[in-house]
């Protein structure tokens, strides 16, 4: 691990993760079906692919592509990306181009290279499809590509998100199945909603159906000890020990930023106590778990009296989602709950206005889920306590 540009490097975790994808056994070669990996959000898991499995994959002399599908929500999965595969194609173009830089010495040349199809051509209606244009970029490139694509579930429940899984899969199987190919295309999908990122691999309705799926790994103990080292040098700081640290970061639910947010409040409060910081320390992420959980709550209770019956219903169904929420019987609910009549129209409008804000997701036609199970957590156990 590396201190110097303070960001905690998970060098191990990504060269293994990097060997399975370009170099898998025998027994694992159904990486190159796609493979997907889940974990809840703020725990690291961008900085990990950008920081560390990017320059992994990299050294293994792969050429890798990363798209982060929450970038830009204004944007449409596909359009996002479209426009990185245009990106990376357009450096490939031009002569002395960082990335053609990079692979000096392989099969690109500083000159470029020319591809069979225009640029603006590729994903449009009658244009280049994806699978043919990964095709032409292995077969000339003679490397593995890889595609990174953050919160891949935001592709679900779209017309236009569907049709770029399709396309994806059809470029995966383009360039996989072709007899000694010289480079193999690597889908890698990333999200923070396990159960919709595991119907993505599981689910025979889905194109990429039999992929890999895995969990993110967390955050671990030797990242409070590097963290707990970086501030230790900071004059007259207060520091809990590696073990109290350890227990008040799993119970923020392994964030990075609430640990160091907590350590920032200990020195604020050491300044007016004589707490010892062991025992403060706990009490301050206690605190802060709770705040984090009102935050999430708080953005609910925004939506009114029926936005929170509709995330009630949708809360409490199944984990993978719940339909019916204009049904005559989920009307009356909200009808009771509200005391005054619901319509469809009404239930519509507010179920995309949470959408748009990412409180819940819509996986499938008429499939509503919450987005981040942290939250559905959070919301929960709120509830169950009420109820006691």
């Amino acid at each position: 691990m590396n201190t110097s540009d303070q960001i905690f490097h998970r060098k191990t975790y990504a060269e293994q993760m990097a060997q399975q994808l370009l170099q898998p056994s025998p027994l694992h070669m159904n990486v190159r079906s796609g493979v997907f990996l889940s974990g809840i959000r703020r725990v690291g898991k961008t900085t990990f692919l950008r920081r560390d499995l990017v320059p992994a994959l990299e050294a293994l002399g792969a050429l890798v592509i990363y798209v982060d599908l929450w970038a830009d929500r204004s944007k449409s999965p596909a359009a996002l990306v479209l426009e990185a595969v245009r990106n990376t194609l357009l450096q490939l173009q031009t002569p002395g181009s960082g990335l053609l830089q990079r692979f000096k010495g392989l099969n690109l040349g500083a000159a470029g290279f020319s591809f069979g199809f225009q640029l603006d051509s590729l994903g449009t209606t009658s244009g280049t499809t994806l699978a043919q244009a990964f095709a032409e970029l292995v077969a000339k490139a003679q490397v593995n590509v890889v595609l990174i694509v953050d919160e891949v579930q935001q592709a679900l429940g779209s017309e236009d998100g569907n049709s770029l899984l399709h396309a994806l899969k059809a470029a995966r199987d383009a360039v996989n199945s072709q007899p000694g190919t010289p480079g193999h295309f690597l889908f890698l999908g990333t999200g923070s909603h396990k159960s919709l990122i595991t119907d993505m691999a599981t689910r025979r309705a889905q194109p990429f159906t039999g992929a890999l799926t895995t969990a993110y790994q967390v955050l671990e103990q030797d990242f409070v000890q590097w963290q707990l080292d970086a501030i230790a040098t900071t004059p007259g700081v207060v520091l809990p020990s590696v073990a109290v640290a350890w227990a008040g970061f799993q119970l923020m639910g392994h964030r990075p930023e609430e640990l160091l947010k907590a350590l920032v409040q200990l020195q604020t409060g050491s300044a007016s106590s004589s707490t010892p910081a062991d025992q403060a320390f706990p009490i301050i992420c206690a605190t802060l778990a709770s705040v984090a959980a009102d935050v999430e709550l708080r953005a609910i209770e925004e939506f009114g009296e029926l936005g929170q019956a509709i995330f009630a219903r949708i809360a409490e169904g199944s984990e993978s989602g719940v339909s019916g929420l204009f049904g005559e019987e989920a009307l009356a609910a909200y009808a009771e709950r509200t005391g005054s009549q619901v319509l469809p129209p009404q239930v519509q409008n507010l179920a995309d206005r949470m959408i748009s804000a990412n409180l819940i997701a819509r996986p499938g036609h008429g499939v509503y889920t919450v987005a981040d199970p942290f939250v559905r957590k959070v919301w929960l156990d709120r509830h169950k306590l009420l109820k006691l």
